[in-house]
């Protein structure tokens, strides 16, 4: 059967939980700079490019040198204690392996960096479930849909047959600009905030084919 439909996945927050050791590592990493922590700042920020980031944390943008080098020493930081801290989003590996059962594309369309999403793969040994990777490092942030469009693209699925799974704000507005049908896990924004979905879930513990017939009978 040829595949022509294909779920885009988010990263952080949707598949992984990820949220204790990014605040862990930003903290560390702005502390060693004299800069306090901003939890707050973190929660309502969070999913964003690491760059938009540490903007919203300082509260202005840092000369570029400064952004570089803490960035670079939080990542580092993350990927060297990531096995201890995160952990899989409660159904999801369920979910991957009835979406490959039922003939889905999969796709890692993530802000986040290419070696946190390599990191955090191998981590949880999910890697062969998805038919590329797709980091929007070098791309515009979400809600810009460039991440999701780009995925799209690489798997040769058009945007109208394309699933995305997000849990952050930006990630379901850039989603709706690409085209593509929503779902929002509500593991790191409330359910409320996350209303402009076309559906919104807890975790993964629901069987994917009957969420997906609820989505589309609606």
């Amino acid at each position: 059967m040829i595949k022509t439909r294909a779920i885009l996945w988010d990263l952080d927050g949707t598949i992984v939980d990820t949220s204790a050791c990014h605040i862990y590592t930003w903290e560390k990493a702005l502390i060693k700079h004299g800069i306090e922590f901003d939890r707050s700042a973190f929660v309502e920020n969070f999913g964003r490019k690491s760059a938009s980031l540490l903007t919203a944390l300082l509260g202005f943008e840092p000369d570029n040198d400064l952004m570089i080098k803490i960035i670079d020493e939080k990542e580092s930081l993350f990927r060297q204690i990531a096995a201890d801290w995160i952990t899989l989003i409660p159904g999801v590996e369920t979910w991957l392996n009835d979406a490959q059962r039922l003939n889905y594309r999969q796709a890692i369309a993530s802000s986040a960096p290419m070696e946190n999403i390599n990191t955090m793969l191998e981590i949880m040994n999910l890697e062969n479930y998805f038919d590329t990777l797709v980091s929007g490092d070098d791309l515009p942030a979400k809600p810009h849909p460039d991440v999701f469009l780009l995925a799209a693209d690489t798997l040769g699925v058009p945007p109208k047959n394309c699933l995305v799974i997000e849990d952050a704000i930006a990630g379901v507005v850039g989603a709706q600009r690409a085209g593509m049908t929503c779902i929002a896990v509500s593991t790191t924004h409330p359910p409320e905030e996350l209303e402009q979905a076309d559906l919104v879930i807890q975790d993964f513990t629901a069987p994917l084919l009957e969420t997906l017939q609820s989505l589309f009978s609606n």
